[in-house]
């Protein structure tokens, strides 16, 4: 791997947090950065800041609402989802998450997980070119529409809005919505004078 992986752990408990922190400083051979977010209620806005790749956290700290919900507030972060669980977690709530790792499991337990996790990155960015509907989410990404926007315009629901843009992400490695407006206009998806007003109002 030649890019640092962005893990981060969302747990207010300082024991079970710096477990997992003092765990994934461990795995030498895998090149993790590791963030902390202890005020869950700021968890939106902190992840903005740290941009992950992988996000830990254990469900019941979301309370009502669920993972879609918080990747839904996310527009230009996309990450993967990993449950942590200390107690019975429903498979309703679950099957929302990419992967599930346990208070019990061991260092080389999680390890594996994680690198199961790692494995399916890669294999979606291997896939580079882009279906019909990514270059349509595309396009309504430059034409400054939010994901609510685009799942009314094309009929889909926000999470598959909210799929298609962590896909667009993993191919492209664009991680911008001005260095996707570059990417569209070179490869012919739109013309400036289609988005001239979304450019300058980034102005």
């Amino acid at each position: 791997m030649s890019s640092r992986i962005h893990i981060v752990i969302a747990e207010p408990s300082d024991i079970i947090r710096s477990g997992l922190v003092h765990i994934l400083k461990q795995m030498n051979d895998l090149p993790i950065d590791v963030g902390e977010i202890t005020d869950i209620s700021a968890i939106a806005g902190q992840l903005e800041k740290f941009e992950p790749d992988i996000l830990i956290i254990n469900p019941i700290h979301l309370g009502v609402f669920s993972i879609m919900d918080l990747k839904g507030k996310q527009e230009n972060c996309f990450f993967r989802a990993v449950a942590l669980q200390n107690m019975l977690t429903s498979d309703a709530v679950l099957k929302n998450y990419d992967a599930v790792i346990s208070i019990y499991d061991t260092a080389g337990t999680i390890k594996t997980k994680l690198i199961e996790l790692l494995s399916i990155n890669r294999q979606d960015q291997e896939k580079k070119e882009l279906s019909d509907r990514e270059k349509e989410v595309i396009i309504c990404i430059v034409k400054g529409m939010s994901n609510k926007q685009i799942a009314d315009k094309l009929c889909l629901s926000t999470y598959t809005v909210m799929t298609h843009r962590r896909n667009i992400v993993n191919k492209l490695q664009i991680h911008s919505s001005s260095g996707l407006t570059i990417y569209a206009i070179v490869n012919k998806l739109v013309t400036i004078d289609e988005i001239k007003d979304t450019i300058y109002s980034e102005e």
